[in-house]
């Protein structure tokens, strides 16, 4: 994948590539959900995608740790509700491993174990 690189007056900062999980299958169910959403919503799920790219690592409000190197990255969307992409950072890459519409205040158990399951996959090859 090739290198991109921003200028912040001085300093050329590189893009960071990000990879969607894929599965043995070669599913990508990240993109899956994002491609369901309505366009206003990916565009601006993207556009902190990017903005994680180009200023890792990222701390609050736009990534919040979740532990053991897991990361959510958090949108407020045009629908008027919000997103969590779950991602992680391995071998020079950032991967999306999971996204959601957050319904509650507190993260579901569920979708951290999806996310978690899959960032070890991604770090074990």
């Amino acid at each position: 994948m090739a290198s991109h690189t921003v200028h912040n007056g001085d300093v050329d900062t590189p893009k960071i590539p990000l990879f969607f999980y894929r599965t043995a299958a070669g599913n990508e169910p990240a993109r899956t959900w994002l491609k369901r959403l309505d366009r206003a919503d990916r565009m601006e799920i993207g556009a902190d995608l990017q903005r994680v790219q180009y200023r890792w690592p990222v701390g609050m409000p736009l990534c919040r740790a979740m532990g053991d190197g897991l990361w959510e990255v958090r949108t407020r969307l045009p629908s008027k509700t919000i997103s969590r992409v779950f991602i992680c950072f391995h071998d020079g890459s950032l991967y999306a491993l999971h996204g959601f519409i957050k319904k509650a205040q507190k993260t579901p158990d569920e979708d951290l174990a999806i996310a978690r399951r899959r960032k070890h996959e991604v770090e074990d090859g």
